[in-house]
């Protein structure tokens, strides 16, 4: 985990996005594997972040909310994938929405419907309801690195958890490598 200074996330509620707190309690004994860590909040950014405490990209994962429309109604989903890693939004993603077209959600839509800081969202605490795809990556990694819903803490938690919040599947392949994605392109 790098350099970060970890505690229980729920003795550290003021590092976490409100939504992520009520999960968290929701949660019950899962939560109690959570652990938060605060950071410099103009670090929050991957790359950024993970160069200043030593973490690697193999074990920070990114929460990006994806949306698409069917028969006039816009369906989200949360993929959850390693920083080493871009998700396959207009495949797989596409196909497990059932929709036309999927795209990254908005970043001002994306912070209202989550209630969750752009650049911290996690898929702890988003919106009932809302599928939560986990590359199967992420769930194979024993301990991963992951926004808080604000952008000045980070949680880690093992990767398997992230697979077993409600809501969450695990899908092989839901993220190409960006080797992968560079060659193709």
């Amino acid at each position: 985990m790098g350099i970060l200074k970890t505690e229980p996330a729920r003795t550290r509620p003021d590092l976490l996005a409100v939504p992520t707190v009520a999960a968290l309690d929701a949660w019950g004994e899962g939560a109690d594997e959570v652990l938060v860590a605060p950071i410099d909040p103009t670090l929050a950014d991957t790359a950024a972040f993970c160069e200043a405490y030593e973490v690697g990209l193999d074990v920070s994962a990114n929460c990006v909310v994806v949306s698409g429309k069917r028969e006039g109604v816009t369906r989200y989903a949360a993929c959850v994938i390693l920083a080493t890693t871009r998700a396959d939004v207009n495949g797989v993603v596409r196909r497990m929405l059932d929709v036309r077209k999927a795209s990254f959600a908005p970043m001002a839509e994306a912070v209202e419907l989550t209630g969750m800081e752009y650049g911290g969202i996690t898929p702890i605490g988003l919106p009932e309801g809302w599928p939560i795809l986990v590359d199967a990556r992420v769930a194979g990694t024993p301990y991963v690195i992951i926004g808080s819903g604000v952008r000045q803490s980070k949680i880690a938690l093992p990767g398997p958890a992230l697979g077993g919040l409600p809501g969450a599947q695990v899908v092989d392949g839901l993220a190409k490598s960006v080797d992968t994605v560079a060659r193709e392109t």
